[in-house]
Protein backbone atom coordinates (compact mmCIF):
# COMPACT_ATOMS: atom_id res chain seq x y z
CA UNK A 1 0.00 0.00 0.00
CA UNK A 2 2.48 2.44 0.83
CA UNK A 3 4.60 1.42 -2.27
CA UNK A 4 1.72 2.28 -4.40
CA UNK A 5 0.85 5.81 -2.67
CA UNK A 6 4.44 6.72 -3.27
CA UNK A 7 4.49 5.61 -7.07
CA UNK A 8 1.01 7.37 -7.30
CA UNK A 9 2.86 10.59 -5.82
CA UNK A 10 5.94 10.19 -7.80
CA UNK A 11 3.60 9.78 -11.12
CA UNK A 12 1.79 13.67 -9.83
CA UNK A 13 5.22 15.08 -9.19
CA UNK A 14 6.40 14.17 -13.04
CA UNK A 15 3.14 15.47 -14.47
CA UNK A 16 3.22 18.78 -12.77
CA UNK A 17 7.08 19.18 -13.94
CA UNK A 18 6.34 18.06 -17.33
CA UNK A 19 3.06 20.72 -17.45
CA UNK A 20 5.17 23.43 -16.44
CA UNK A 21 8.11 22.93 -18.92
CA UNK A 22 5.48 22.43 -21.42
CA UNK A 23 4.20 25.87 -20.57
CA UNK A 24 7.31 27.47 -20.54
CA UNK A 25 8.09 26.20 -24.00
CA UNK A 26 4.54 27.10 -25.52
CA UNK A 27 3.35 29.73 -23.51
CA UNK A 28 3.20 33.15 -25.71
CA UNK A 29 5.99 34.98 -25.05
CA UNK A 30 5.61 38.95 -25.04
CA UNK A 31 4.92 40.72 -28.09
CA UNK A 32 4.47 37.24 -29.98
CA UNK A 33 0.81 37.30 -32.03
CA UNK A 34 -1.67 34.87 -30.30
CA UNK A 35 -5.42 35.21 -32.01
CA UNK A 36 -8.44 36.70 -30.45
CA UNK A 37 -12.21 36.03 -31.41
CA UNK A 38 -14.97 38.07 -31.18
CA UNK A 39 -18.73 37.76 -32.23
CA UNK A 40 -20.10 40.82 -34.59
CA UNK A 41 -22.84 40.76 -36.64
CA UNK A 42 -23.15 37.66 -38.85
CA UNK A 43 -20.29 35.95 -37.52
CA UNK A 44 -17.26 35.19 -35.45
CA UNK A 45 -14.52 37.78 -36.43
CA UNK A 46 -10.46 37.24 -35.28
CA UNK A 47 -7.63 39.29 -34.97
CA UNK A 48 -3.99 39.42 -33.29
CA UNK A 49 -3.70 40.11 -30.22
CA UNK A 50 -0.34 40.34 -28.55
CA UNK A 51 0.10 38.63 -25.24
CA UNK A 52 1.68 39.73 -22.10
CA UNK A 53 2.76 43.11 -24.00
CA UNK A 54 2.00 46.30 -22.30
CA UNK A 55 0.54 49.35 -24.20
CA UNK A 56 0.42 53.11 -23.58
CA UNK A 57 -3.00 53.67 -24.50
CA UNK A 58 -4.19 50.64 -22.34
CA UNK A 59 -3.39 53.31 -19.23
CA UNK A 60 -5.40 55.91 -21.15
CA UNK A 61 -7.22 58.61 -19.12
CA UNK A 62 -9.60 60.48 -20.78
CA UNK A 63 -8.39 64.35 -20.65
CA UNK A 64 -11.48 66.81 -19.65
CA UNK A 65 -12.94 68.41 -22.52
CA UNK A 66 -11.52 71.66 -22.44
CA UNK A 67 -8.75 69.74 -23.01
CA UNK A 68 -9.73 67.78 -25.81
CA UNK A 69 -10.82 70.82 -27.67
CA UNK A 70 -7.02 71.82 -27.44
CA UNK A 71 -5.78 68.67 -28.54
CA UNK A 72 -7.97 68.07 -31.52
CA UNK A 73 -9.59 69.85 -34.63
CA UNK A 74 -12.75 71.21 -34.37
CA UNK A 75 -14.48 68.27 -36.46
CA UNK A 76 -11.92 65.77 -35.01
CA UNK A 77 -14.03 67.00 -31.33
CA UNK A 78 -17.18 66.69 -32.90
CA UNK A 79 -16.92 63.81 -34.22
CA UNK A 80 -15.14 61.72 -31.51
CA UNK A 81 -17.12 63.70 -28.24
CA UNK A 82 -19.81 64.32 -29.94
CA UNK A 83 -21.08 61.56 -32.24
CA UNK A 84 -20.61 63.74 -35.19
CA UNK A 85 -20.44 62.38 -38.76
CA UNK A 86 -18.18 63.88 -41.50
CA UNK A 87 -18.34 65.36 -45.21
CA UNK A 88 -18.45 61.83 -47.52
CA UNK A 89 -15.96 62.22 -50.30
CA UNK A 90 -14.23 64.92 -48.45
CA UNK A 91 -12.02 63.28 -45.42
CA UNK A 92 -8.50 62.53 -45.39
CA UNK A 93 -8.88 58.57 -45.89
CA UNK A 94 -12.05 57.14 -47.89
CA UNK A 95 -9.47 57.01 -51.10
CA UNK A 96 -6.22 56.27 -49.19
CA UNK A 97 -4.85 52.97 -50.80
CA UNK A 98 -1.47 52.98 -49.08
CA UNK A 99 -0.62 50.00 -46.59
CA UNK A 100 -0.62 50.71 -42.75
CA UNK A 101 -2.76 50.53 -39.57
CA UNK A 102 -5.74 53.09 -38.39
CA UNK A 103 -5.26 54.25 -35.02
CA UNK A 104 -7.72 55.94 -32.70
CA UNK A 105 -6.70 59.91 -33.11
CA UNK A 106 -6.70 60.92 -28.98
CA UNK A 107 -4.86 57.89 -27.96
CA UNK A 108 -3.21 56.30 -30.45
CA UNK A 109 -5.03 52.35 -30.15
CA UNK A 110 -4.56 50.40 -32.97
CA UNK A 111 -8.36 49.60 -34.63
CA UNK A 112 -8.09 48.77 -38.46
CA UNK A 113 -5.89 47.77 -41.14
CA UNK A 114 -5.41 48.60 -44.92
CA UNK A 115 -5.68 45.27 -45.46
CA UNK A 116 -9.03 44.90 -44.37
CA UNK A 117 -10.18 48.51 -46.06
CA UNK A 118 -12.02 48.05 -48.89
CA UNK A 119 -14.28 50.49 -51.65
CA UNK A 120 -17.55 50.68 -49.88
CA UNK A 121 -18.74 53.63 -52.77
CA UNK A 122 -20.13 55.63 -49.72
CA UNK A 123 -17.16 58.22 -49.25
CA UNK A 124 -16.30 56.77 -46.00
CA UNK A 125 -13.32 54.85 -45.12
CA UNK A 126 -14.99 50.97 -44.96
CA UNK A 127 -13.20 47.82 -43.46
CA UNK A 128 -14.39 44.40 -42.88
CA UNK A 129 -13.27 43.76 -39.37
CA UNK A 130 -11.46 45.37 -37.22
CA UNK A 131 -7.97 44.82 -36.21
CA UNK A 132 -8.13 44.38 -32.57
CA UNK A 133 -11.45 43.54 -31.80
CA UNK A 134 -10.46 44.22 -27.72
CA UNK A 135 -10.11 47.66 -28.94
CA UNK A 136 -13.76 48.26 -30.45
CA UNK A 137 -16.68 49.04 -28.43
CA UNK A 138 -20.49 48.26 -30.04
CA UNK A 139 -23.39 50.32 -28.88
CA UNK A 140 -26.91 50.60 -30.18
CA UNK A 141 -28.12 53.86 -31.90
CA UNK A 142 -31.43 54.47 -31.94
CA UNK A 143 -31.10 58.26 -32.94
CA UNK A 144 -32.13 59.33 -36.29
CA UNK A 145 -35.56 57.46 -36.05
CA UNK A 146 -33.66 54.02 -37.02
CA UNK A 147 -31.67 51.41 -35.17
CA UNK A 148 -27.81 50.92 -35.83
CA UNK A 149 -24.65 49.39 -34.08
CA UNK A 150 -22.83 52.70 -32.86
CA UNK A 151 -18.43 51.52 -32.88
CA UNK A 152 -16.33 53.39 -30.57
CA UNK A 153 -12.82 52.73 -29.34
CA UNK A 154 -12.20 51.07 -25.72
CA UNK A 155 -9.37 53.09 -24.85
CA UNK A 156 -10.06 56.78 -25.86
CA UNK A 157 -13.97 56.36 -25.41
CA UNK A 158 -14.36 57.85 -29.17
CA UNK A 159 -16.60 57.43 -31.27
CA UNK A 160 -16.06 56.61 -34.48
CA UNK A 161 -18.29 55.89 -36.59
CA UNK A 162 -20.97 52.62 -37.56
CA UNK A 163 -21.51 48.75 -38.20
CA UNK A 164 -23.50 47.11 -40.95
CA UNK A 165 -24.36 43.88 -42.24
CA UNK A 166 -24.19 44.92 -46.11
CA UNK A 167 -20.03 44.15 -46.12
CA UNK A 168 -18.71 41.88 -48.79
CA UNK A 169 -17.15 38.48 -47.87
CA UNK A 170 -15.62 37.09 -45.37
CA UNK A 171 -17.31 38.98 -42.96
CA UNK A 172 -20.43 40.69 -44.67
CA UNK A 173 -19.86 43.53 -42.61
CA UNK A 174 -19.12 47.20 -43.16
CA UNK A 175 -17.31 49.00 -40.71
CA UNK A 176 -18.20 52.75 -41.62
CA UNK A 177 -15.95 54.72 -40.00
CA UNK A 178 -15.33 58.58 -39.70
CA UNK A 179 -11.24 59.92 -41.00
CA UNK A 180 -11.52 62.39 -38.28
CA UNK A 181 -11.54 59.63 -35.34
CA UNK A 182 -8.25 58.06 -37.05
CA UNK A 183 -4.94 58.63 -37.57
CA UNK A 184 -3.05 56.84 -40.60
CA UNK A 185 0.30 55.08 -39.47
CA UNK A 186 1.89 53.72 -42.75
CA UNK A 187 3.94 50.46 -43.33
CA UNK A 188 7.06 52.04 -43.30
CA UNK A 189 6.69 54.21 -39.69
CA UNK A 190 5.39 51.19 -38.22
CA UNK A 191 8.37 50.45 -36.18
CA UNK A 192 9.28 53.73 -35.39
CA UNK A 193 6.30 54.82 -34.37
CA UNK A 194 6.03 52.26 -31.56
CA UNK A 195 4.08 49.53 -33.59
CA UNK A 196 6.52 47.67 -35.01
CA UNK A 197 4.99 44.60 -34.04
CA UNK A 198 2.39 45.00 -36.86
CA UNK A 199 5.20 44.88 -39.52
CA UNK A 200 4.67 40.59 -40.40
CA UNK A 201 0.55 41.63 -41.10
CA UNK A 202 2.47 43.18 -44.62
CA UNK A 203 5.33 40.63 -45.40
CA UNK A 204 2.85 37.98 -46.64
CA UNK A 205 -0.82 39.10 -47.95
CA UNK A 206 -3.75 37.02 -45.97
CA UNK A 207 -5.63 34.75 -48.49
CA UNK A 208 -8.79 36.64 -47.14
CA UNK A 209 -7.37 40.33 -47.22
CA UNK A 210 -7.57 41.36 -51.52
CA UNK A 211 -10.17 44.11 -50.45
CA UNK A 212 -12.64 43.47 -52.85
CA UNK A 213 -13.45 46.89 -54.77
CA UNK A 214 -17.10 47.17 -54.93
CA UNK A 215 -19.31 49.91 -55.35
CA UNK A 216 -22.63 48.70 -54.85
CA UNK A 217 -24.71 50.94 -53.20
CA UNK A 218 -24.67 51.00 -49.22
CA UNK A 219 -26.88 52.49 -46.75
CA UNK A 220 -24.95 55.54 -45.79
CA UNK A 221 -23.31 55.88 -42.38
Amino acid sequence: MGDSRILIAGGLVVLLIGGALAWTRFRPAPGTSTMECKEIGQGEVCASSFGGEHRPWMDFQKPPQNELRTMLTPLQYHVTQENGTERPFQNEYWDNHREGIYVDVVPGEPLFSSLHKFDSGTGWPSFTRPLEPRNIVEIEDRSLGMVRIEVGSQHGDSHLGHVFRDGPPPTGLRYCINSAALHFIPKEDLEKDGYGEYLSLFAILPIDAAAPTNTATFAMG
